[in-house]
């Protein structure tokens, strides 16, 4: 089956055959397959997440060391996979571990710090931002499916570039960071202080989780090329590891806005 127009730069006639050429004619990519590929790479993350979370509790040193630590894995799996994607079955595992347990590792911080100022939250951190996360990938799917949202060329285009934005801003706050200055509106340290900074820093956080779950759009759009087109099994692992990317990033905004309510709504009392 010939591969067909896709915005997607990973199912372009010539990205595709130097990636799979020689896999053609082999058993070929089903949703059920991608579906079974993500939740063994989201099985896999929230397994490393346990461990983190217990290990964050004892350890919160461990948080930022695992963020080191994703963040080198992060690179090194976006570029392996740049022009290999069938590696995905290697690589995606590789990052699930290394995200999941710093998620977790974060989350565990995030609850001690709420803890050391008398703060409770129903069901911790980890449901709440579960429940967010959870319902953010119904609700995509669902504009999906309904053709609210489409993965168009344009779309992933101006998505790419707002992401862009974001990383490099993030990566700058992570860097000041080590030199002992914050960004109140980007950092969690507006949170802490409350105030107006407080809340702008949660509107702030709440956009950057809407373009999070805007990357699921791309997914399910990658999803449903990638069948279509008559990929290669193989490519069922890099599907799940797009979908497992995507919704770590929504988990982690997900925390950082219930940390953030949690700290605001506690202010008011």
């Amino acid at each position: 089956m010939t591969v067909l127009q896709s915005s997607n730069p990973v199912l372009t006639d010539d990205h595709f055959r130097s990636a799979y050429g020689h896999m053609m004619g082999s058993e070929t990519a089903t949703v059920n397959g991608v579906i079974h590929k993500t939740f063994v790479l989201v099985g896999l993350a929230v397994g490393a997440g346990a461990l983190g979370y217990s290990v964050g509790q004892t350890i919160p040193a461990a948080a930022w060391i695992s963020s080191l630590v994703a963040l080198v894995v992060t690179m090194g799996v976006y570029f392996g996979l740049r022009s290999k994607p069938e590696r995905a079955k290697i690589l995606g595992p590789i990052y699930a571990l290394a995200e999941g347990f710093f998620l977790g590792a974060l989350t565990a911080v995030f609850e001690s710090m709420l803890a050391a100022s008398k703060i409770a939250v129903p069901g911790g951190l980890a449901l709440q931002a579960f429940i967010v996360t959870a319902s953010v990938m119904g609700a995509m799917l669902l504009l999906y499916r309904a053709g609210i949202i489409k993965p168009t060329a344009r779309f992933q285009s101006v998505l790419s570039t707002v992401t862009l934005g974001i990383t490099i801003t993030y990566l700058i706050s992570f860097a000041l960071s080590f030199f002992g200055i914050s960004m109140p509106l980007i950092g969690l340290s507006g949170a802490m202080a409350g105030g107006q900074a407080a809340w702008i820093g949660l509107g702030l956080n709440v956009v950057i989780l809407g373009v999070a779950s805007l990357w699921l759009v791309i997914d399910f759009g990658l999803v449903e090329d990638t069948v279509r087109s008559g990929a290669p099994k193989d490519m069922e692992w890099y599907c799940g590891f797009a979908l497992t990317v995507s919704l770590a990033w929504v988990y982690y905004e997900a925390l950082k806005v219930c940390f953030r309510l949690a700290l605001l709504l506690s202010n008011r009392d």
